[in-house]
């Protein structure tokens, strides 16, 4: 049974408006993924995938609408104020209409857009302004299983100790990385090096396989090779 949505997330962004109205509208290879299409800076002009831009006021103000069959619609705003110290304040609202398993889609969501908003925070903080390249890396369906994400911490050699420390993994073919633990929850992690980040998806307690997304932002940055040998990583805890 389709049935409307609306997800509300409000946080303070290390960053000035304009670093994180770049982030909405023009930096999500950095935080988000590279979105397809062209973006016309104007009310009513083209947005990313299809969209029209529904409110365009920099650096305060950017939402896009897409619509398609069914009374299927999907809306993202950016509310941006700003803040003593060089920082921001960022309301944004992801709104639509999920057509079936509404619950569960709903608090998968939910949860996806706190991580996603806390990365354009980390995004906006340590690379802005900078395009990333990009990779998409998804397990395979044995990474389905209940226990899945569980995994992928201990590979990564991270407990309960939550967000700040410092951690090393080995990918064959890249070496040995470096990283600080920028988020950690029961279904998500996030990798952070002096030229990365990696986040970590555990989609498996929505239904999904476990994955993962790789941002890399030193000039030059292979995101193909990258995506590989994480690939490979990913596939091999499966094994």
């Amino acid at each position: 049974m389709a049935k409307d949505f609306k997800i509300v997330h409000e946080s303070e962004i290390d960053g000035t408006p304009d670093a994180v109205f770049f982030a909405a509208t023009e930096g999500n290879s950095g935080w988000l993924w590279p979105l397809p299409g062209e973006l016309e800076k104007k009310l009513g002009g083209a947005g990313p995938m299809g969209s029209t831009v529904t409110a365009w006021d920099p650096p305060h103000h950017y939402a896009s609408r897409m619509e398609g069959p069914n009374g299927f619609y999907n809306e993202l705003e950016f509310e941006i104020s700003q803040r003593p110290d060089g920082k921001s304040w960022l309301r944004y609202v992801h709104s639509g209409i999920l057509f079936e398993d509404w619950d569960n889609q709903y608090d998968g969501a939910t949860k996806h857009t706190a991580f996603y908003v806390h990365t354009l925070g980390q995004y906006v903080k340590y690379f802005a302004g900078k395009q990333a390249a990009f990779a998409d890396v998804q397990g395979p369906e044995t990474s389905s299983a209940a226990d899945a994400f569980m995994v992928v911490k201990k590979a990564l050699g991270i407990d309960d100790a939550g967000a700040g420390r410092s951690v090393s993994v080995e990918v064959p073919g890249l070496g040995i990385i470096d990283a600080v633990v920028d988020y950690q929850d029961p279904n998500f992690v996030g990798l952070r090096t002096e030229d990365a980040m990696f986040r970590f998806f555990g989609r498996n307690a929505f239904g999904a396989v476990v994955g993962m997304t790789v941002h890399l932002f030193a000039d030059g940055a292979d995101a193909d090779a990258a995506g590989a040998a994480w690939g490979a990583w990913l596939n091999g805890l499966y094994s």
